[in-house]
């Protein structure tokens, strides 16, 4: 199991969740220290991979090093991304692409390194995280809506095509503000990383003749 972007809140309650369930999870981020801290909480399940996910050639390298390290995958998680607030007006081009590279080409190149591994076995999970960007760009969200737009648009393209050959693409829409694991009334008004990550888990064991593509997880004070 791979997850790619794996930070202190949600990309670490992923792998600690599917972890476990008794899975070796590859965590794949820049930052070689702070992934290293992340894998000390199990590390007999928790892999450490320094990758830059923008960059094909570390991402290919980096799922041939988990398949050699903890075998064929069975699931795998695009979880990074990235944003630089500002007004479309005062936008930075480099910003603009930027937060683009991390947020959609990344997806795309952990989506098609996966599937290329998975597809020759006719089975495995590709699960994408987005967020209420995903649906709707909102003022001075240029920069997160965009990348987000396209992320969505690869799941798409990508679970009508390989559905058939026995993979499952979904994507995960956070519509919401990400708290901590924490379940006292003054803070369950946002979403709690674990249970983001049991939504993660539940989808990748989805009987196949009731798959979904999207799933959408808001918090129970949202009026709907």
């Amino acid at each position: 199991m791979l997850v790619a972007g794996v930070g202190p809140g949600l990309g670490i309650a992923v792998a600690a969740r599917f972890a476990r369930e008794g899975y070796r999870v590859a965590m794949l981020a820049r930052n070689r220290e702070r992934l290293a801290a992340l894998a000390a909480q199990d590390p007999d399940r928790l892999v450490p991979i320094a990758c830059d996910v923008t960059n094909p050639a570390q991402v290919d390298a980096a799922f041939d090093d988990c398949e050699r390290t903890i075998g064929p995958l069975a699931c795998a998680v695009f979880n990074a991304g990235a944003y630089r607030r500002g007004s479309i007006l005062d936008i930075q081009a480099d910003d603009f692409e930027y937060c683009w590279r991390v947020g959609a080409f990344a997806g795309f190149l952990v989506g098609q390194a996966a599937a290329r591994r998975m597809v020759t076995r006719g089975s495995g999970t590709i699960l994408f995280t987005g967020a209420t960007a995903s649906l709707r760009g909102g003022a001075n969200f240029a920069n997160l809506a965009s990348p987000k737009f396209a992320l969505r648009a690869v799941a798409q393209s990508m679970a009508r095509e390989l559905g058939p050959r026995g993979i499952h693409v979904a994507h995960v829409i956070i519509d919401g503000q990400i708290g901590a694991d924490d379940t006292t009334p003054a803070l369950d008004s946002r979403l709690r990383p674990e249970a983001i990550a049991q939504a993660y888990v539940d989808l990748h064991r989805q009987e196949r003749s009731a798959w979904s593509q999207e799933m959408d997880l808001r918090p129970w004070v949202e009026k709907f």
